[in-house]
């Protein structure tokens, strides 16, 4: 499903941890660091620099949260179908259902923009460490994360004077050990070339999710487009639809989104007290709320489902890291690691007692974190409303003091997001907005200041309604207008949304300050001296954690053992017809049904690897040796729920979607030759269906 947080809850107990050099096939790794030896003291055998720059050049990164590729060249993008998802249902109508029904353009004319997507290829990566460092210096509180901003945003701004067709972006790695400048050649016209239907992707449902056997089709293709015509990619990776055989090397090469494999004891004790205890709370309530609303109607079930499919998704995920962080065995674990960790650090003058920093930090984040996480409303039009108003204000300040999304460097995007056209569902944005405002009242309480500022005199839903029902915020024109119109556009609006957001304004910024100052700068400061202590103590054996930037990873074809019975690491198409019982989800696709005669069962439908993988790696093309795709990774087994802190050899897996059933799929079940004969490098008549 979708592996935006892949986290990993059941028997985690071996699970080595990042706090020490990486074991087995663990490791998410950066494309300039690639543990060459490390894989060729494993595997016998390690890819070359050529094969690691093409391999790179070729990957994408899709800015709605997913990992791509291109595979041809004429910017064929290869991803998960649950990536693109929402921008099916952006494009739907309740006649013209693209989600339920797929699409398969006839010609490239027919192919369609998603709305709000992006997407993202590496082109440089240079270390500028010394030079944030610099800029930090010995500053302390508020006044280190400015610098530390204003330094990056200038950074950001001097590597990418080409913003229409580059985006530059610092990221930081080990928390504030290092900082890399990231540099990308980017696509803002990203375009649907082929999906099938939803239930092929979602076969089994949320009971499949997270499991295997699977038997999931979650792939599609997109197109990137410049000036009207398909891109020529710097490179592109061979489409290879065959047959993964058991044991052989495999490359995921992506983007994971978030890890805390290098939290302290006092951030993960923050987790599994008070963060997770909420989320798992807050959420399992959305999710009736979805369930009860889509009851109304035919209608209100076809536009929530995307939504309902990614609340249990994370509600699934977030169950997981609450296992792992109250299994005493795993837990125990990572506080082995962090004694050693210190043990080894001792009498290091230069490292101090940076745990003690980061208790500090999180003694202050356990104070603000209600305040933080509940003054911004949720919804499209509040969301809308917020960058309105913070790019008026943001926009009209220098580059280097402005707020993280509204610098020169990332305005672009910001403003793509804002201004494409995407349709908003009335009663989805006021649940959204309903349910959180409501959840504000639970946990602040309906006495707290914050509480009476949300809110005023008005109830939750009395007040979602009002602004939902009010607002013009939906119409990209209107958002259009008052983007250009700036300050004085703003302060004139009479929207409601926008008089709401700017009532709230004063007090987020409040709290992002106290944050900053409380719990981001020590944490920063004391990460920088934790990521020395590692490499003091291990070298460059310790990978960064995740922070949705391209990384590579190596592992297998392989299953595992489950009480005591060995999971075999592939199923065939024709395990669809037997799993199939007519009831959803497990109801078939009415293209596989109708085509169950043309299809070869004997197909490899889905597979599994040793690959570490984590939320935000769901697209990334699985290679083999040759560097060739062999899959779509698109979710991970059970047992990778505890992912998030740390990895298990024995039985996390990725879970992939093989080229050779999409290959079969557009064969027998949706034909697409001109899509085969372009995957293979053929030149074929343009037909329509």
């Amino acid at each position: 499903m979708r592996i935006r947080s892949l986290l990993l809850a059941g028997a985690v107990a071996a699970a080595p941890l990042a706090a020490t050099p990486a074991f087995a096939d663990e490791g998410m790794w950066t494309f300039d660091q690639f543990p060459a030896d490390k894989m060729r003291a494993d595997y016998g055998w390690a890819p070359d620099q050529k094969w690691l720059d093409r391999t790179r050049a070729a990957a994408v990164r899709l800015t709605g949260g997913c990992s791509a590729s291109f595979v041809s060249d004429m910017g064929l993008i290869l991803t998960n179908h649950h990536c693109i998802a929402s921008c099916l249902q952006d494009l739907s109508t309740g006649e013209n259902d693209l989600l339920a029904k797929g699409f398969r353009p006839g010609t490239r004319e027919e192919e369609l923009k998603c709305p709000g997507q992006q997407a993202e290829v590496v082109t440089s990566i240079a270390d500028v460490t010394a030079d944030v460092k610099a800029a930090i210096g010995t500053l302390t509180g508020a006044d280190l994360v400015k610098a530390r901003d204003a330094r990056i945003a200038e950074i950001e701004k001097a590597g990418c004077t080409d913003l229409a067709t580059t985006r530059c972006q610092v990221v930081t790695l080990y928390g504030g050990g290092q900082y890399k400048l990231y540099t990308y050649r980017k696509y803002s016209d990203v375009r649907v070339a082929w999906a099938p239907e939803d239930r092929a992707a979602t076969f089994g449902g949320d009971p499949d999710n997270f499991n295997f056997p699977r038997f999931s089709l979650d792939a599609s293709f997109l197109r990137a487009y410049e000036n009207g015509k398909p891109v020529k990619p710097a490179a592109f990776l061979k489409w290879s639809p065959r047959a993964p055989q058991a044991g052989e090397a495999t490359f995921v090469v992506g983007n994971p989104g978030s890890t805390s494999r290098l939290f302290t004891a006092a951030q993960l004790a923050f987790e599994r007290e008070v963060a997770l205890p909420v989320t798992l709370a807050i959420n399992s309530e959305l999710r009736g709320r979805f369930l009860r609303a889509m009851e109304e109607s035919p209608e209100r079930r076809r536009e929530g489902q995307d939504e309902l499919n990614g609340i249990e998704n994370s509600l699934k995920v977030f169950i997981g890291r609450t296992k792992a962080l109250n299994d005493p065995v795993f837990t125990g674990k990572l506080a082995a690691a962090e004694t050693e960790l210190k043990a080894k650090s001792a009498g290091n003058a230069a490292i101090g007692d940076p745990w003690a920093q980061v208790e500090g930090a999180m003694t202050a984040r356990r104070k603000l974190y209600l305040a933080n996480r509940f003054i911004r409303p949720n919804g499209s039009l509040y969301g809308w409303a917020l960058t309105l108003v913070r790019g008026a204000a943001e926009k009209a300040k220098p580059n280097g003091e402005r707020l993280p999304g509204y610098t020169d460097s990332a305005l672009p995007l910001t403003e793509k997001r804002l201004l494409d056209a995407r349709p908003v569902t009335p009663w989805v944005d006021e649940l959204y907005m309903s349910w959180s405002l409501s959840k504000a009242r639970e946990y602040l309480g309906a006495d707290d200041a914050d509480t009476r500022l949300l809110l005023g005199r008005e109830s939750p839903e009395g007040l979602a309604r009002r602004l939902v029902s009010g607002s013009k915020l939906a119409d990209p024109a209107v958002r259009k207008a008052l983007w250009e119109g700036g300050q004085a556009a703003i302060e004139a609006s009479t929207d409601p949304m926008i008089v709401y957001a700017r009532q709230l304004d004063a007090r987020d910024r409040e709290l992002t300050k106290a944050n900053n100052a409380e719990v981001v700068a020590p944490l920063t400061s004391a990460a920088a001296k934790l990521s020395d202590a590692r490499f003091a103590a291990y070298g460059a054996g310790v990978y960064p954690d995740a922070t949705f930037t391209l990384r590579i990873s190596y592992g297998k074809v392989a299953g595992w053992m489950e009480r005591g019975k060995e999971v075999a690491p592939v199923t065939t198409l024709g395990g669809t017809y037997e799993r199939a019982t007519g009831a959803e989800p497990f109801d078939l696709a009415p293209a596989f049904a109708a085509n169950e005669a043309r299809v070869d069962k004997a197909v490899v439908y889905d597979f599994v690897t040793t690959n570490d993988i984590i939320g935000g790696n769901s697209g990334s093309p699985v290679l083999d040796k040759d560097g060739a795709v062999i899959g779509a990774a698109f979710d991970g087994n059970i047992h990778s729920l505890g992912g998030n802190y740390g990895y298990d050899p024995q039985l996390n897996r990725t879970v992939v979607v093989s080229a050779a059933a999409v290959q079969e799929a557009m064969r027998s079940i949706y034909p697409s030759p001109a899509l085969m004969a372009e995957l293979a490098g053929k030149k074929a008549k343009k037909t329509r269906k």
